[in-house]
């Protein structure tokens, strides 16, 4: 099974899109996961794509497409993947279709992770990062030491510029611009669009995608 995982920043789509893994018994993989991969492995492709990153450059969608449909033909992935970021735009879910059919698969559900705007802005404008091991916390302040942190020296956590309100305003409204888009292509498509409440509690909203996998 293939589940491509969407949704706006702040939503849970990461954190339940490894649960969902779990639950399947696949890999849960992104865009840099592939990437990294690629260019360790040293193939043609990964080569390809070591050099756009080692400049700076955006690697090129045919680039991360034929990386993508190499992975989703390893063993690894024989069960199958969920994806996550790995489509953003409408010609990715284009491309991403088109390369899961030359192997003989398909996207086989889309998890559409939903939270209102105002929500988001609440929950992300809240969170910390430990400047040091940058692990992500709700409800402490900045400046607070994380005792836990595995780096040397500890770190303290700070509140990362995109995280004020602002910058997540405007991180949403680009992801509205790229996504929505994507949404109603793979709805126009025959898709199967799960949409996911992202609002309650951490089991009830994995209890809600594990359903929608038929889990």
């Amino acid at each position: 099974m293939i589940v491509v995982l969407l949704g706006p920043p702040g939503s849970g789509k990461g954190t339940q899109g490894e649960r969902v893994a779990a639950a399947l018994g696949v890999p849960k993989v992104s865009t840099g996961d592939v990437l990294r991969d690629a260019a360790k492995a040293g193939s043609a492709l990964g080569l390809e794509a070591k050099a756009y990153m080692d400049r700076g450059d955006l690697v090129p969608d045919p680039v991360i497409l034929g990386i993508m449909k190499e992975a989703l033909s390893a063993p690894a992935q024989a069960r199958g993947v969920v994806l996550d970021g790995v489509v953003r735009t409408v010609p990715q879910a284009e491309g991403l279709a088109r390369v899961a059919a030359e192997i003989g698969k398909q996207v086989d559900v889309v998890l559409l992770f939903e939270i209102a705007d105002e929500a988001l802005v609440a929950r992300l404008s809240s969170r910390t990062t430990c400047g040091a091991c940058q692990t992500p916390f709700a409800g402490r302040q900045p400046g607070e030491a994380h005792a836990e942190c595995t780096a040397r020296p500890k770190g303290t956590l700070v509140r990362r510029a995109d995280d004020e309100p602002d910058a997540i305003r405007n991180r949403l409204r680009v992801y509205k611009a790229q996504t929505e888009p994507v949404v109603a292509w793979y709805r126009s498509h025959g898709g199967n669009v799960q949409s996911i409440d992202g609002v309650g509690s951490f089991e009830d909203v994995k209890a809600r995608a594990l359903r929608a996998v038929g889990r």
